[in-house]
């Protein structure tokens, strides 16, 4: 999938907006194995050297420039690096990575046969006495992840 362009068919507006304007970097973590990050920096003629300039060590992984995407493809584990480095010479930067909520309910509760809910879902699965994906760890905690989603959030340099 390297060097397709990003798919930006499921992601919010937010995110996609975000991804357009040209002042602030961006950084993309796909979650998807084998993708690498795909970082969007706005335009400065030293990117290329400032970019190889956060490899460490003797390993020089390679950096490429995708010119569909007008977005540099960097080894995911360059996330804090990226991240840090941006912060530095830009002062913020944008983090996109994938995330799932994690619901929060008991057996009790989903077996229950009242109204009556204090439970943490406040009502949502009470009574629905189903499995429906939930993982009982006791009688009286049971979580399930969500659907996968994106998030993005702004970072700040510190002052």
């Amino acid at each position: 999938m390297e060097g397709a362009l990003l798919d930006t068919s499921n992601i919010p507006p937010s995110i996609r907006r975000q991804w357009a304007q040209p002042d602030i970097p961006i950084i993309v973590r796909s979650g998807l194995k084998g993708d690498k990050l795909t970082a969007r920096l706005p335009y400065r003629a030293d990117n290329r050297q400032w970019l190889t300039g956060l490899a460490t060590g003797n390993r020089r992984p390679t950096i490429r420039f995708a010119h569909m995407e007008k977005s540099w493809k960097l080894p995911l584990s360059w996330l804090n690096r990226f991240v840090d480095g941006a912060l530095d010479r830009y002062g913020r930067v944008y983090v996109v990575q994938p995330f799932r909520e994690m619901e929060k309910c008991a057996p009790a509760c989903r077996k229950a046969a009242g109204h009556d809910c204090q439970c943490s879902c406040m009502g949502a699965n009470h009574g629905a006495s189903d499995g429906n994906g939930w993982f009982d760890v006791s009688d009286t905690f049971s979580f399930r992840w969500g659907p996968q989603e994106a998030a993005i959030r702004l970072m700040t340099r510190r002052t």
